[in-house]
């Protein structure tokens, strides 16, 4: 029996898929969102007001001007107080009159005293007469109403002296705390009245910034905290403010607290009145 061979040709090659790799499973992460917060507002020192005229009267000298800096005390400006000063010095001579009458009554008194004391002894012993010794005792009693008397002027002198230098001083306006002078409202020989404005002073520092912030914050904003403060005057300078104050009340009308922050370094470029923004990074 014969076989005959087969000739089919051999299927053509086919190159199997590579079997998947297994590839370890990656860790879930949560990505954590962040809340930006921006506030901006003026700068602001706490010292800083209007100074008022506390008499009226005739500004006779000034002492300083715009942009001029100036110490708690420094006299700024002057009133007319030649009246004034003629006024307390002849209530400064009644005074002293006064004073010396006073003296001279407490000499007498003790005098008379003494010679009471001695017409006491004297008619114990029996060795005056009663009305020699009543004469003396109401002598004494006189004199000591003298003085009373002498003691009341005096207080009354003094009171008078105290009031007119009082009135005296407030011809003298004084700086109430060291700073700059932004704003001058007078000018030489103007008549001012009881009220009016005469300056404008800001305190030196420190430079400080309000603003209010959403209640979801408040548990998050801590006395302390450090923030960085711009300002678009100086737009390539940043600097470091810290918390220094946050309200522990809800406004409960606008759903917002308030948080006050103060500048690190008050020798800075920065000044009052400046508009400043702080960014803050909340989780």
């Amino acid at each position: 029996m014969t076989f005959t061979a087969c000739s089919d040709p051999m299927p053509p090659s086919v190159s199997a898929a590579p079997e998947p790799v297994p590839v370890a499973p990656r860790e879930s992460i949560t990505p954590v969102r962040e809340n930006t917060f921006t506030a901006s507002g003026p700068l602001v020192v706490e010292h800083q007001l209007d100074l008022l005229a506390q008499r009226d009267g005739v500004i006779s000298r000034l002492a300083a001007d715009v942009g001029i800096r100036v110490k708690m005390g420094d006299v700024l400006a002057e009133l007319d107080n030649r009246q004034l000063t003629a006024d307390l010095e002849a209530a400064r001579s009644k005074a002293n009159s006064a004073d010396a009458e006073l003296k001279s009554w407490q000499s007498e008194e003790k005098v008379l005293d003494s010679d009471y004391e001695r017409a006491k002894k004297l008619w114990d012993a029996q060795l005056i007469p009663f009305e020699q010794f009543e004469h003396t005792k109401y002598k004494a009693e006189e004199e000591h109403f003298e003085v009373q008397r002498a003691q009341q002027s005096l207080a009354a002198a003094n009171a008078t002296r105290e009031s007119i230098a009082l009135e005296l001083d407030k011809t003298r306006i004084r700086a109430p705390f060291s700073g700059v002078i932004s704003r001058r409202y007078i000018r030489d020989g103007q008549e001012v009245t009881r009220g009016d404005r005469l300056f404008w002073i800001t305190g030196d520092g420190p430079l400080r910034m309000g603003f209010t912030m959403p209640e979801k914050f408040i548990n998050q904003i801590k006395k302390g905290m450090e923030v960085n403060l711009t300002t678009s005057d100086l737009p390539d300078r940043s600097y470091k403010a810290k918390v220094v104050e946050v309200s522990p009340v809800i406004d409960p009308s606008s759903g917002s607290f308030e948080v006050l922050i103060q500048v690190e370094n008050s020798r800075t470029d920065l000044r009052p009145g400046m508009n400043a923004s702080v960014k803050l990074t909340m989780f």
